[in-house]
């Protein structure tokens, strides 16, 4: 959509990075449970998560509705001698390759109809790692608060119950300074 587009690219403008450089802390402490090879990191911004998958051997793919996020990624990755290939599209008309990917990345995104797409696009073996805002998130203070964009209790968790799952949490954290109401999971596709 235009005005998402806009939205976007707005709030990407400028040299600093909106959400910082560090990759997200899920990711972080959970690299070592995901498969290697090529991933898709969907709603990649500005590239924090893309980098440090390719920093750590993945061949990246990062999709984002936002030119201005994606050029930030692309001189993050140089900065960091990584490589990473950026494709910018709206996800609600782009199309997952399907069987193309050892991991699927999705953080702090919910766009529903994406769920088939995403177990479609992942190898036997892969994984998709996610993790994203609770309905929880609207009683504090920062954060999203529109319930379409919010997970209900159990509905990540429900995604992928025909998935093994290795890792699932959710509740309230404390996090970067601040809490936030999130589930995550790590599911593999068998």
């Amino acid at each position: 959509m235009k005005e998402d587009r806009a939205k976007w690219d707005k709030r990407y403008k400028g040299d600093v990075c909106l959400y910082g450089q560090e990759a997200n802390g899920f990711l972080i402490d959970n690299i070592h449970l995901l498969p290697k090879g090529r991933v898709l990191d969907i709603a990649a911004g500005e590239g924090r998560n893309s980098v440090f998958f390719a920093e750590h051997g993945y061949k990246v793919d990062a999709v984002d509705i936002s030119e201005a996020g994606l050029k930030k990624a692309q001189r993050l990755a140089g900065e960091a001698g990584a490589e990473i290939h950026c494709i910018h599209a709206d996800l609600e008309t782009y199309r997952i390759q399907e069987n193309a990917y050892d991991v699927i990345a999705n953080f702090n995104y919910l766009q529903r109809n994406l769920i088939l797409q995403i177990k479609r696009g992942l190898k036997i073996g892969g994984a998709v790692i996610f993790e994203t805002y609770l309905m929880d998130q609207t009683a504090l203070s920062s954060g999203p608060k529109n319930p379409d964009h919010l997970l209900r209790h159990n509905e990540l968790l429900g995604f992928f119950k025909d998935f093994r799952v290795l890792v699932y949490r959710e509740g309230i954290y404390g996090e970067r300074g601040r809490e936030r109401a999130i589930a995550g999971i790590i599911a593999t596709k068998e």
